[in-house]
């Protein structure tokens, strides 16, 4: 057994790798390709002739790559995450600030093999702590098949799923002991402001649908003696203008269904991107004074906050 394999830290899919269940997954995977039901859209469109909600089709795009420092301390570290973002989306956020890759899909068509080499590119050249897949739920067919590449050529780092939130279980299930550590984002509580804002009035349901799974997977956030995380579950919140009661309802979720060590990022770099310009309530920054109280009620519910 390889060196990486034997710490108890080491990335889940090597194991399954090893047992063949990760081939197993990928072929599973690879039936999206002809009647996608990825998300929670469920457009159930063959990818090679059509296109449904996120407009992907059945090659992976990629909009670039590399060591990125602006993601959490226990992600960055001294050598950053290996971020790869990929091109489109399956929400349509009206103030998304990534809109050229997630509306545009910005980006080139590559092959599964050459996203297998920007993996380890990433680990043996930038020497980056883990591997940072942003935007990745329409092309998890794609990255399981890269993945088992790249695990022939030696990556042993950990992977992260950097998402939007809405997720299907069935798509989280294949990725149970690939996917080391969860990121996703929880925008909203509201249907009405999910529906409005980002064309999912059932994000809310799905969501938490999701991160109750993430966490049954992967549990609370896990740190090295480095402080790098190398497993468990981190979630993103972005405050709106005038989400505070949405903010609190998502906190007091977050505290009631997850594990008690989930790192909570709670965030005020909102600004009115894209078409925000069409919804005049989104039109304004947030609050200072909401922030600080969406804080204050973070701690107050003693939940682990990014700094």
């Amino acid at each position: 057994m390889p060196e990486e394999e034997k710490s108890p830290r080491a990335p889940g899919y090597l194991r399954l790798y090893r047992s063949g269940e990760l081939e197993r997954r990928a072929a599973e995977a690879a039936r999206h390709e002809k009647s996608c039901n990825l998300c929670p859209h469920n457009c159930s469109i063959d990818r090679r002739k059509d296109l449904g909600f996120c407009r992907a089709t059945h090659r992976v795009v990629l909009s670039s790559y590399g060591p990125h420092y602006g993601e959490e301390a226990p992600l960055v570290g001294r050598r950053g995450s290996g971020t790869i973002f990929f091109g489109y989306c399956n929400l349509r956020c009206v103030f998304c600030q990534n809109c050229e890759l997630s509306f545009g899909g910005e980006g080139r068509i590559v092959s599964e093999d050459t996203l297998a080499g920007v993996m380890v590119r990433l680990q043996e050249e930038y020497r980056c702590h883990n591997i940072n897949l942003v935007t990745p739920t329409h092309f998890v067919p794609n990255i399981l098949k890269a993945l088992i590449t790249a695990v022939r050529k030696g990556l042993h780092l950990p992977l992260v799923y950097n998402c939007g939130g809405y997720e299907k279980l069935s798509t989280l299930h294949l990725l149970e002991g690939v996917v080391d550590i969860y990121m996703p984002d929880f925008k909203y509580d509201l249907p009405k402001r999910a529906e409005a804002y980002s064309r999912a009035g059932d994000y809310p349901e799905r969501v938490k649908e999701a991160l109750k799974e993430m966490d049954r997977q992967v549990g609370g956030l896990k740190l090295d003696s480095r402080g790098i995380a190398y497993r468990g579950l981190l979630i993103r919140h972005l405050m709106l203008p005038g989400g505070l009661e949405d903010t609190k309802n998502i906190l007091r979720f977050l505290k009631e269904e997850l594990s008690p060590n989930c790192l909570v990022n709670l965030m005020d770099q909102y600004y009115p991107a894209h078409e925000a310009h069409k919804f005049p309530e989104l039109m304004t920054g947030i609050d200072p004074a909401d922030f600080r109280k969406a804080r204050a009620y973070a701690r107050e519910l003693g939940l682990l906050l990014a700094d």
